[in-house]
């Protein structure tokens, strides 16, 4: 079997060419940013059913705080991309709600930090909860042989994303935002950054 290349016959096992490579990269491209469309459009679902008064990126600050724990606020905007001015609306806006609260650092008093209320860390939760079952549903439609390919494809994307791009809270980290919260402090053996959450009670 031969297969067209250039206006020349190519033998069937010959290393694909750079045109048909650069072909292959676009198609899985535009699959994955198909993909990538899906999932946010299931976020939007999935917070629209919870609190539809709240935006994705008002989601992506409350999952930040849920992640790394107490932040500051130049950290979370940092961390989501934006500006100072930006991710203080966004925080405003989380306050007046009681899904975030505002402290003065003990050790720095000039600092503030911000963290998730047990409303604010139940509504996380929650939006997660829904968007799992609604991605574990769609999953379940696809045929065994479908689902069994995509496993190691999804997890060969994520580990070159993991050696290409940094940990998406290491900029966190640098600016110093992950701190241990004052009132619940990491015993002295923790990572850096680690913390215990309350107990609630």
């Amino acid at each position: 079997m031969t297969r067209q290349d250039s206006g020349r016959l190519k033998p069937s096992g010959a290393p694909p060419s750079r045109a048909e490579l650069d072909q292959e990269a676009e198609e899985v491209t535009l699959a994955v940013m198909a993909a990538s469309r899906l999932l946010v459009a299931i976020s939007a679902r999935a917070l629209a059913s919870t609190d539809d008064s709240l935006t994705l990126p008002q989601l992506r600050a409350l999952v930040v705080l849920d992640t790394c724990g107490p932040v500051k606020l130049a950290a979370m905007a940092a961390t989501l991309g934006v500006n100072s001015s930006t991710a203080l609306r966004m925080v405003e806006r989380l306050l007046s709600v009681g899904l975030i609260d505002r402290k003065t650092n003990p050790d720095n008093r000039r600092e503030v930090i911000l963290r998730l209320t047990p409303n604010g860390r139940d509504l996380v939760e929650r939006v997660l909860t829904h968007r799992r079952a609604e991605i574990r549903t769609l999953v379940q439609k696809l045929p065994a042989q479908a689902r069994a390919t995509l496993v190691p494809a999804l997890k060969a994307l994520t580990e070159t994303a993991d050696e290409m791009a940094v940990d998406p809270f290491d900029e966190v980290r640098r600016v110093g935002g992950l701190i241990d919260d004052p009132l619940n402090p990491a015993p002295p053996d923790a990572p850096q950054g680690g913390r215990r959450r309350p107990r609630d009670g």
